[in-house]
C-alpha cells in the first residue's frame, strides 16, 4: 500500500468515526436514552430554548450520516463545530475530564480538533466549470 493508501485510509477512518459519534450522540444519546423531550428540558434548565434541542438533534443525525457517506465532508466537519463549541460550553465548569461529575471539557475539546482535522483532510468536492478559449473542462475547486 503506498502512503497516498494509507493517508487516504486514515482520513475516511476519522471522517466515519467522527460521523458515528454524532450519529450515536443524535439518536442513541438524545433520542433514545433521554428522550427529546428530556433534552429539550435539559437545555431549558441550562438556559438556552427548549427548541434548540430538536435543531441540534437533526444537525447532528443528518450531519453525521453525511460524513459517514464522504459527502460535503469540509462543509459538514465546519458546520458541526459550533454544536461541539456549544458542548464544551456546557461542561467547561466541569473540570478537564470527562469523567468527572457531569463530564468535563476534554472529550468536547478533542471533538473539535478531530473536525477541523476532517475538514482539513477533505478533498476538495465542488466542481466549477472553467471556459478556455479550445474547450470546457470541469475542475477541481480548490
Amino acid at each position: 500500500m503506498s502512503t497516498i493508501d494509507l493517508n487516504r485510509a486514515g482520513a475516511t477512518l476519522l471522517r466515519v468515526s467522527l460521523g458515528l459519534m454524532f450519529i450515536a450522540h443524535s439518536i442513541v444519546l438524545k433520542y433514545f436514552m433521554y428522550t427529546l423531550g428530556g433534552t429539550a428540558e435539559y437545555f431549558e434548565s441550562i438556559g438556552l430554548p427548549a427548541s434548540l434541542a430538536y435543531l441540534v438533534f437533526a444537525l447532528e443525525a443528518v450531519g453525521g450520516v453525511v460524513l459517514v457517506l464522504g459527502i460535503q465532508t469540509r462543509i459538514v466537519a465546519l458546520a458541526l463545530l459550533p454544536i461541539l463549541g456549544g458542548a464544551m460550553w456546557v461542561h467547561i465548569g466541569n473540570g478537564w475530564v470527562f469523567s468527572n461529575a457531569n463530564g468535563g471539557w476534554e472529550y468536547p475539546l478533542y471533538l473539535i480538533v478531530i473536525s477541523i482535522v476532517v475538514a482539513l483532510q477533505a478533498p476538495p468536492s465542488a466542481r466549477k466549470l472553467v471556459a478556455t478559449p479550445a474547450r470546457v473542462d470541469l475542475q477541481r475547486a480548490g
